[in-house]
């Protein structure tokens, strides 16, 4: 029987030529039977892969082997099949899209704030003076967060940058930020202490590292993530359920993509609503001439599509 892995990794180094890389890179995963989805800037690298054991670890080796990248961390995830369905490279100005690109003024290699390792993080969440930051967008941290963390009410981490008068009044507290693997962490903890932040630290390699080595403790939820899994389990300790179905507001952890691809809305929705609607978020986009065939997963291949308007989501009773 065959067996599969999914690698979730990034690292910030700076990368000559990125552009050339990244068709090289391509080249070379297409070469071992990996799918995934990696960015490649100037600065850095930032991927998810999936493929045989065999095949996922000789693309580590071959990434530790280079000494830019020998420091690289991967999170690894057995799995039943590939999360991916292709192979994508792509040459972006970040590897991850902050809107922060001056390194004279956010550079991740030079500064980010301390970083904590699963079990450090898991015995300082709690104390008085900390405030447990969630730097993730909205679909996010509605399928599943830290308990008491703050969440930012923005649909993509470059909106982050945004948010920071609103956070100036947690200034002489510990800040705690994670995300899901770390590299969002990496900037917005640095951008913290550009803005005048000097207690700030980040969750070692993120929510699914600490899901590894703490147990997931006082994680609440699940963690989303940007393959066709679109969640994963966390918290083996104390697990409890927080998203609700976008449409009738029972609990439920089903993360899926609507069917209608000109709105590709995130959002939870249980089977029973899934079923009435076939896996779209409204009669409309169930209506919509290029539905797409729900299999039930809510997970599609990604096509471009233009921008939906953002939807009003259900509101629960206190």
């Amino acid at each position: 029987m065959t067996t599969y892995q999914t690698l979730l990794y990034y690292c910030y180094s700076t990368i000559a030529e990125a552009e050339q890389f990244a068709e090289k890179h391509l080249q070379f995963c297409k070469s071992l039977g990996l799918t995934g989805r990696i960015i490649v800037a100037d600065e850095g690298l930032n991927g998810t892969v999936s493929g045989t054991k065999e095949a996922c670890e000789t693309y580590m080796a071959a990434i530790h082997a280079e000494e830019r990248f020998a420091k690289t961390e991967f999170k690894i995830d057995d799995v039943d099949q590939p999360s991916f369905v292709k192979m994508h490279v792509r040459y972006k100005s970040e590897i991850v899209h902050s809107g922060l690109r001056d390194p004279n003024i956010i550079n991740p290699q030079l500064q980010t704030g301390k970083h904590l390792e699963p079990k450090d993080f898991l015995a300082m969440k709690d104390d008085e003076d900390v405030i447990i930051l969630d730097v993730r967008s909205n679909y996010e941290h509605s399928l599943g967060r830290f308990k008491n963390a703050i969440t930012l009410d923005i649909d993509n981490f470059r909106d982050f940058p945004a948010q920071i008068n609103e956070l100036a009044k947690y200034k002489d507290k510990k800040v705690l930020t994670y995300c899901t693997g770390g590299i969002k962490c990496e900037k917005a903890s640095a951008l913290l202490l550009h803005e005048g932040f000097t207690d700030v630290y980040q969750l070692h390699g993120g929510i699914i590292k600490y899901g590894k080595e703490a147990g997931g403790e006082d994680f609440e939820g699940k963690c989303y993530v940007f393959d066709n899994r679109l969640s994963v389990d966390v918290n083996s300790v104390n697990p409890v359920t927080v998203s609700v179905c976008y449409n009738c507001g029972k609990h439920t952890e089903k993360m899926i993509n609507c069917a209608n691809p000109e709105c590709n809305e995130h959002f939870t929705q249980c089977d029973e609503c899934g079923t009435a609607l076939d896996g779209c978020c409204s009669d409309d986009c169930k209506a919509h001439p290029r539905k797409r065939i729900y299999d039930g997963t809510g997970y599609y291949v990604k096509v471009p599509q233009p921008v939906a308007a953002k939807k009003t989501k259900v509101q629960l009773a206190e």
